[in-house]
């Protein structure tokens, strides 16, 4: 189990219940969910305030969110659809369709998508037609790794919080098998969490100036940390 240091700590909108978290080019990305509460926005994050918001029809429970070029990408979790809008004005050019739950979704800058449902198995997606290339079962010395829920790619590790845990898993994309855990269940502790603060679910990484952001379900705040 690896350790943590905060580094910086930012406000976070507690009525924002993270599914997605992206960061890039100084602006951080956040998708919601709940039946009702769905959005997407854009987020100041030196303030937490909501500076771009578009809300997610209301039957629609909004899940992982990913950048890829200047279109951003949404899940939602049981409708197995998913949207794609203009990164800078929020307007929805198209939807896309998967097979599976839609829970997390991250990029790896290059040419891959992977998306996580809720089970031990991730899937490879193509960024332009969005068919699957491959699945990959996470495994740790052996044994399934399940509940797989909010992704990002980060220095050539996928980084996958583990539902219902303060754990995330640092996964192999070649292999599936989990390099290494970081427990941050000291970082927001459970008994500290007053209604309507949830779990810890949100990774975004700064690839410019590689910083690491975490946060979680309606949290007050968003912590930068560094990983030993």
């Amino acid at each position: 189990m690896q350790s943590y240091k905060v580094v910086a700590t930012f406000p976070h909108d507690t009525s924002s219940f993270t599914q997605g978290l992206v960061f890039a080019d100084g602006e951080l990305f956040e998708s919601t969910g709940l039946n009702g509460e769905s959005t997407l926005r854009r987020v100041d994050i030196a303030t937490g305030n909501t500076l771009q918001r578009i809300d997610v029809p209301k039957q629609y429970f909004a899940e992982g969110l990913a950048l890829v070029g200047d279109e951003l990408l949404q899940l939602t979790w049981q409708h197995r659809l998913g949207f794609v809008y203009d990164r800078k004005t929020f307007t929805q050019k198209r939807t896309f369709s998967y097979a599976t739950e839609g829970w997390g979704i991250a990029y790896d800058g290059t040419s891959r998508l992977v998306m996580s449902d809720g089970s031990d198995t991730l899937t490879f997606l193509d960024p332009k037609s969005f068919s699957s290339t491959k699945t990959l079962k996470v495994r740790d010395a052996g044994r399934p790794v399940t509940n797989l829920n909010e992704l990002e790619w980060i220095e050539g590790e996928i980084w996958a919080n583990v539902w219902q845990t303060d754990r995330i898993a640092r996964i192999s994309p070649a292999t599936g098998d989990v390099n290494s855990w970081i427990d941050l269940s000291s970082l927001f502790p459970r008994q500290q969490r007053m209604p309507p603060a949830d779990e810890l679910n949100g990774i975004a990484y700064d690839r410019a100036a590689r910083r690491i952001f975490i946060t979680g379900k309606k949290w007050p705040r968003l912590y930068q940390i560094t990983v030993s």
